[in-house]
Formats: structure tokens, C-alpha cells, sequence
């Protein structure tokens, strides 16, 4: 069994105006960790107050770490057609899809599934969904939260938690199964063909 879970952090909550700050991504294969992609990434702008107090990413941090399109096809290459997970998938498709289109850049292949809609199903009764209190039921080991690595290996460790509980005779459930569990359509990064820049009359 294997995925990659992964987790954004960003300079606010409105994808293609606001900025990605920090991407993590880790491997699973069998529920261990076996590769991680990460790495802070220069916004290009200062970061907000507000997004610093709950990432703890300040602007100095940031500093000369590289940009975010020259980022993106080393994402691709790293997750490939691998099966992606992230908890509340759909913030963070929207930030990386919305600068996948504006430098028309690789994606990764893979399905995407959103760990929060499935987690409600298998665990209902829950006081909440956020992300720490799921860890903390399953009594996953923590470190930091609001950090990209970190919450993307707890979200691996959710999905992983999550699929054998719905197991059945150590059979993992099919993944249409499991986007059926989200109660919303497939989510996938958009596959762009960059096209040849259009030569004027002089070919100049």
C-alpha cells in the first residue's frame, strides 16, 4: 500500500492571491514514512501577521529559498502517479493548481483523497475533525502541528489508521470505495501541455 500524503502552508486562505510558504510531503508504503519532499518556498511578499502566528513562518525564514515555480515539477517528479492525501484536500489542490496553471507547469499524476470527510465516516461522534484531534484519538506521536512535513506525515498516519479500520480480511478498500467516502466527485491536479509561444509576422 502505497501514497503520499502531503500539506501546504500558505500566506492566507484565498488560492491564486495568497501564497504558498512551505510545501511537505512524505511517502508511505505499508504505513511507514519512507521519503520526504520538503522545503519552504519564497513567497515573493511579506507574510502576514496572522499567517506567521499560526505557522510560526516569519519572512526571514523565507528568505532566498527558491520560488515556487521552479518547485512544482521537482512536486511532480516526487509524488508521480502515486495515490495523494491531504486533510481538507481541496484547500490545498486549489493553492497548488492555481500556480500549476499560472506557470503552466507538471503536476503530479495521482488521485487525490481527502482524509476529512472519510475520517468523519469512520469516526463518528467526534467533537471535531481538525486534524490534531483525529491524531490525538488515534494517539499518533506528535511533535509540531502547522507545519507542512509534520502534518503531512499525521495525515499519513490518519489515512493509513483509517484504511485498516475499514479493511476487510486485510484487504484495503478499493479507491473508488474510498473517493466514495468523500461524498464528492474525483479531485486531480490538472495535466497542462504547455504550448509553443505564438511567433509574431517577423517569426521574432
Amino acid at each position: 500500500m502505497r501514497f503520499i500524503a502531503f500539506d501546504l502552508e500558505t500566506t492566507g486562505t484565498v488560492p491564486g492571491v495568497d501564497q504558498i510558504v512551505e510545501i511537505g510531503a512524505v511517502r508511505f508504503i505499508d504505513g511507514q514514512p519512507e521519503a520526504i519532499f520538503a522545503t519552504l518556498v519564497d513567497p515573493q511578499r511579506p507574510i502576514p501577521p496572522g499567517a506567521s502566528a499560526v505557522n510560526g513562518i516569519s519572512d526571514d525564514m523565507v528568505k532566498g529559498k527558491p520560488f515556487i515555480e521552479s518547485l512544482l515539477p521537482m512536486f511532480a517528479e516526487f509524488c508521480g502517479d502515486d495515490i495523494l492525501v491531504a486533510h481538507n484536500a481541496p484547500f490545498d489542490a486549489q493553492f497548488l493548481t492555481a500556480d500549476i496553471k499560472k506557470y503552466e507547469s507538471t503536476a503530479p499524476k495521482g488521485l487525490i483523497l481527502d482524509t476529512l470527510p472519510i475520517a468523519r465516516k469512520v469516526f463518528p461522534g467526534l467533537p471535531n475533525y481538525k486534524l490534531g484531534t483525529l491524531v490525538q484519538h488515534l494517539k499518533i506521536p506528535t511533535t509540531d502541528f502547522h507545519r507542512a512535513e509534520e502534518d503531512a506525515s499525521y495525515c499519513g498516519h490518519l489515512f493509513f489508521q483509517m484504511v485498516k479500520r475499514i479493511s476487510i480480511g486485510g484487504q484495503p478498500p478499493q479507491v473508488g470505495n474510498l473517493v466514495a467516502l468523500t461524498g464528492k466527485p474525483e479531485l486531480r491536479f490538472p495535466q497542462i501541455v504547455r504550448q509553443p509561444k505564438q511567433m509574431d509576422f517577423f517569426g521574432v
